[in-house]
């Protein structure tokens, strides 16, 4: 196995990204031609309708899948052909994720939810230490006093913010966040957007997929897509000033 790159930043480059589900009936062309670059910092929102891409751009991103043709670099590095040990190794390593669905783990305490990703790193890492960095994390999202719980105990609101904790713990150098209010009323999710933002602010490099514009607006930069395509600001797909690259058969 190739050795995989340390990335210690968030420097996202894509390139003439597409990506096609192919069946023996026919094929669907879910992104097309897609250059996006995100810097360290950065907060970038992805919107547009149901169907036109959004979360399979993000599933690229955080590498739980691989592009059909097209440059997708971290930090200078290649990372559109890695193995899928590899990806999941910086996946691990350096990306976080927020779900809508929370996706926690009922049987474990709240306090080991959040560890549950340091504890699949790689290198092992000190027990001292990763309960350092859960106590750490609990604290920033004002749970502390709910680290003992089981998540089938916390509200809708309290369980997002277990999962904003479990996706930092890592240190992570991205953090993509997938419908993070879908299943919060709006009290809750104005706070969990104003956590997010505050995150941003201290530094966390965010993208998140969002259905509402008030939440997308909040972002840095906000990106719409379309049929597979990233829209300018008139509406017109973003042209390529060189080919694609070209899947070998």
């Amino acid at each position: 196995m190739t050795q995989t790159p340390n990335l210690p930043q968030a420097t996202i480059s894509m390139r003439g990204i597409t990506k096609v589900f192919a069946t023996d009936e026919m094929e669907t062309h879910a992104l097309r031609g897609i250059d996006l670059a995100i810097d360290t910092g950065d907060f970038v929102s992805i919107c547009g309708p149901s169907g036109c891409g959004k979360s399979t751009l993000l599933s690229l991103l955080g590498l739980l899948d691989m592009p059909t043709s097209g440059s997708y670099q971290i930090e200078g590095h290649e990372v559109s052909g890695l193995s899928l040990s590899e990806a999941a190794y910086i996946r691990n390593e350096k990306i976080g994720f927020i779900f809508q669905s929370f996706n926690l783990i009922d049987e474990l305490t709240v306090f080991d939810n959040i560890a549950l990703p340091l504890r699949y790193r790689r290198s092992s890492i000190p027990k001292a230490e990763i309960d350092a960095r859960v106590q750490a994390c609990l604290q920033k999202v004002d749970m502390t006093h709910r680290s003992g719980h089981r998540p089938n105990q916390l509200s809708g609101g309290q369980q997002q913010r277990i999962a904003i904790a479990r996706a930092l713990v890592g240190n992570p150098a991205l953090l993509l966040v997938d419908e993070p209010t879908g299943n919060l009323d709006s009290k809750n999710g104005d706070a969990v957007m104003e956590m997010l933002c505050e995150l941003n602010r201290k530094g966390t490099t965010l993208c998140m997929v969002t259905h509402d514009p008030r939440y997308a607006d909040m972002a840095g930069r906000k990106l719409h897509l379309l049929d597979g395509r990233i829209l300018d600001a008139d509406g017109a797909p973003l042209q390529h000033p060189q080919p694609l690259r070209q899947v070998a058969p």
